[in-house]
């Protein structure tokens, strides 16, 4: 199977793994996906991670993710998890324009020239470049 948006991918395997319910979520990995895998959990929306390099079935290796839900509503931290920026349709955004989301309470994944960051981040770092995705 060829993927055409592995962000897409990425970002639904684990809307769907919420949905049903997993703790744990396998994903193909690449430099960027486990980039965007090292922000999610730096900003606590994710338990855990692992990459797993001797994957028999992806030969980039695996990324495993740990799902991480409230312990008393029991209802996934991610909240929503959309792609900005798609293959048709590119988004870019200088530092000053990066959108905010929710006040604040979200985040944006910036591809910029300096690597995979925060809005947060790259407003401090004054780099705007690819709008990924956003998290709340």
């Amino acid at each position: 199977m060829h993927v055409t948006d592995p962000i897409a991918d990425f970002l639904t395997r684990i809307r769907n793994a919420q949905l049903a319910g997993h703790r744990i979520v396998e994903i193909p990995a690449s430099k960027l996906k486990k980039r965007m895998t090292e922000i999610l959990y730096d900003q606590g929306f994710i338990l855990k991670y692992t990459f797993d390099d001797t994957s028999a079935v992806f030969k980039q290796g695996v990324i495993k993710i740990a799902l991480k839900y409230d312990p008393v509503t029991k209802k996934p931290v991610i909240r929503e998890l959309v792609r900005v920026s798609r293959p048709g349709l590119r988004r870019f955004s200088g530092a000053t324009d990066i959108p905010r989301i929710i006040n604040g309470l979200g985040m944006m994944i910036v591809s910029t020239s300096k690597g995979v960051m925060t809005d947060k981040q790259a407003r401090e770092h004054n780099v705007g470049g690819e709008l990924l995705c956003y998290v709340y």
